[in-house]
């Protein structure tokens, strides 16, 4: 079978599209026939080994953390599941990933892909929903009425999470390049310019019970972006830690996503209703991953990319 794969750590030099052998399930895996796989910033940080220390992976590795496709076989012990079944899931961030026609996946991360979209779109929702999703509810522990900035809110996790919230009944504050403006009013939230550091809080209306922070920033900006957060509120952040404010009680914390099927159950639905939208830019075969990886390198990736299989 085909794959994308890389045999050293590096630049997207390293990536390879070759032949592989198609893996079989062990007890408790199953066999995946997959449709799609997607792009996601921490793909870059693995191949380049800046994750290594803490997140040792096998080499040769085959990227791709999101999967969406088709069960093929079932390993020993498997239940719940069948082939045939359409199903998403978020593959452990370590483990041989679906840039590749098969993929194992343990039994116990799969769920019923959305009936209401494409498959081979499913696979722009696993780690980007569940990432928003944990930011949210997880770390931020985000109540109804509560005010919300959400900086970076035109990416994909900072989408979701703008749903989300409008959704848990947060007054939600996006902030955004103005070319997502639209999209991000249509989902319920107040929009603003990318915010000036310099002008502070209130020129945004804030300062705020909860800040969202998906934008990486210096020590300095990260400093700046506390202003923003009321006393006694929280920062969580996917993009590097925001200092906290002792005196004013205002705490960080800062996420590392995990596969969870029951979030990701949750997410599947709201799909399915209507009340959750993803916004895809581009979708492009797996065999150009190199390319998606130089354009997100060099900020000309428009936003979520879909990587399709052969």
């Amino acid at each position: 079978m085909k794959a994308v794969r890389y045999h050293d750590f590096g630049s997207s030099e390293v990536l390879r599209y070759e032949d592989i052998e198609r893996p079989v399930p062990a007890t408790g895996q199953v066999l995946v026939r997959v449709a799609a796989t997607s792009f996601n910033p921490v793909d870059d940080h693995i191949r380049a080994g800046a994750l290594n220390a803490m997140l040792p992976i096998a080499l040769p590795h085959v990227p791709g953390i999101d999967l969406a496709g088709t069960v093929a076989e079932l390993g020993a012990g498997v239940t719940g599941v069948e082939v045939g079944d359409r199903i998403v899931a978020m593959l452990p961030l370590d483990a041989v990933g679906a840039a590749a026609e098969y993929v194992l996946a343990p039994a116990e991360a799969l769920v019923a892909a959305p009936r209401s979209i494409d498959l081979v779109d499913a696979a722009a929702l696993p780690l980007t929903g569940l990432s928003a999703w944990q930011v949210l509810f997880g770390l931020a522990g985000l109540k109804r009425g509560q005010t919300l900035l959400v900086n970076g809110a035109g990416g994909a996790v900072g989408s979701l999470a703008v749903q989300l919230a409008v959704d848990a009944g947060a007054h939600v504050t996006a902030a955004a390049s103005p070319r997502h403006a639209e999209r991000l009013q249509s989902y319920g939230a107040r929009v603003v310019d990318r915010l000036d550091l310099a002008a502070g809080p209130a020129a945004v209306g804030g300062p705020f019970e909860v800040l969202l922070n998906h934008v990486r920033g210096t020590e300095d900006e990260a400093a700046r972006l506390s202003r923003y957060v009321a006393d006694g509120g929280v920062a969580a952040s996917t993009a590097g830690p925001i200092p906290e404010d002792p005196a004013r009680s205002v705490r960080s914390a800062g996420l590392w996503v995990r596969s969870d099927a029951t979030q990701l159950t949750e997410l599947v639905a709201r799909v399915d209703d209507a009340r959750l939208r993803l916004h895809i830019a581009d979708r492009r075969p797996v065999a150009e991953s190199r390319a998606v990886h130089d354009d997100s390198a060099a900020g000309r990736l428009p936003g979520k990319t879909v990587l399709i299989a052969p």
